[in-house]
């Protein structure tokens, strides 16, 4: 591998360990990021005469250490932050292999990051994009083309961000208590809001976007790894093994969407369910009553035990979105409710749950989501009411932004 190609590699798989290091030093994630940049720029200005390192890791940590105690040197109310970092850092050369401690240590920083990522001072979009810019390593282009939006509004959101961090003094520390439980709730909504628009985007002309997916699973993992004695941590990071297993079936080769009940389980990922089994188990084994997340995973899990889509175990996965339901009241899970219904029950029970729904608060709630109609069209086409469910999926096709969908609902129109 070339040098600067090296560079980019290593770099995209250490950036977070590095600006989580540094950040600990210098106090500001937006100084850290500057910090760990440049760092990349001295590899790629030094390495194609030097050659790659044995540890390159360790150089780029190394080199962006060294520059931030510089900055702190030259800055005299950080001199006791100095006298701190100083004893502990050397300033020649890379660092030996890391140690046990070094190990916690990195740990420790990246933790940190993540609850400063997803602070609740920065909004839920702000919390988005930088946590996959720091976290996930993406460029702003990337994030831009993941979520359709321009670059430069990615940009802005991620300056903003930063700038908002500094401007509220938000501690580079992992916070405890009420404060920590808050705050967890906030990380793992973002790492499961990415997961979502990667696996349903919301607009585009792709249904699937895998590799937000993929960021959303790989950060699931770290935090899982961070905090292992986490119930909800484990939990989100079964249902997305879970819910990732089936990536490969959720779309036909040319791209349009194949529906739960036309995949071909064998090509489900047997790795990923078994992973998330394992995840859900550990999530269980901590004890104390089943969060959001672990609801939805054993709903996920449920899935992938039936052999066929009609030996679903629908009456289990009814009882769970009604726990879910009480846990956390929404409109969105109350319409999954009355599909799992009318798979237990029948399609007219289903239905009765979705008129109510739509007739009540519930259904103001969800009068531009797509899915209701789509629901709805999907019960009356299995009751013969077909003139209704054509109308239905007419209404679901003008409102999704997303064009697999609408093509897909368009057809179940036309056939009928």
């Amino acid at each position: 591998m070339r040098a600067d190609g090296a560079v980019e590699a290593v770099f995209r798989i250490e950036q977070a360990r590095i600006i989580a290091a540094v950040a600990r030093v210098v106090r500001d994630v937006g100084i850290a990021e500057e910090l760990a940049q440049d760092a990349l720029v001295a590899a790629l200005e030094q390495w194609p005469e030097s050659g790659v390192p044995d540890n390159p890791g360790a150089w780029l940590m190394a080199t962006a250490r060294r520059r931030a105690i510089d900055l702190v040197r030259r800055r005299e109310t950080y001199a006791r932050k100095l006298a701190e970092v100083g004893r502990t850092l050397e300033d020649t050369g890379p660092p030996p292999e890391p140690a046990e401690a070094d190990a916690d240590e990195i740990a420790d920083d990246l933790l940190r990051l993540v609850f400063v990522s997803c602070h609740p001072v920065l909004s839920t979009e702000a919390r988005v994009a930088l946590t996959l810019r720091l976290l996930g390593g993406l460029g702003t282009d990337e994030i831009a083309r993941a979520f359709l939006v321009p670059e430069a509004t990615v940009a802005q959101r991620i300056v903003r961000a930063k700038r908002a961090l500094a401007k509220a003094g938000v501690p580079f520390e992992v916070p405890y208590g009420a404060e920590r439980d808050a705050r967890l709730a906030s990380v793992l909504e973002v790492i499961y809001l990415v997961f979502n628009e990667g696996y349903a985007a919301t607009a585009g002309d792709d249904l699937l976007r895998p590799g937000l997916c993929e960021d959303a699973l790989r950060l699931a993992r770290v935090l899982s790894g961070l905090m292992p004695k986490e119930p909800e941590v484990h939990a989100l990071a079964a249902l997305l093994e879970l819910q990732a297993s089936r990536t490969a079936t959720r779309t036909a080769p040319d791209g349009s969407p194949v529906l739960l009940a036309d995949q071909n389980r064998a090509r489900w990922d047997r790795l990923l369910i078994r992973r998330g089994v394992d995840a859900l188990t550990r999530a269980s084994a901590l004890g104390g009553v089943p969060g959001p997340y672990a609801l939805q995973a054993a709903i996920a899990a449920c899935h992938a035990g039936a052999p066929t889509y009609e030996d679903t175990d629908w009456t289990t996965i009814a009882a769970l979105y009604g726990r879910l339901a009480t846990l956390t009241p929404s409109p969105v899970v109350e319409l999954n409710r009355a599909v799992a219904v009318s798979m237990a029950e029948g399609p007219a029970a289903g239905l009765a749950l979705v008129d109510a729904l739509a007739a009540g608060p519930g259904g103001a709630a969800l009068k531009g989501y797509h899915l209701l109609p789509s629901v709805r069209g999907d019960l009356l086409a299995r009751l013969g009411r077909t003139r209704e469910a054509r109308a239905e999926f007419v209404r679901a096709a003008g409102l999704t932004r997303n064009e697999r969908e609408r093509a897909l609902l368009e057809e179940r129109a036309a056939r009928l």
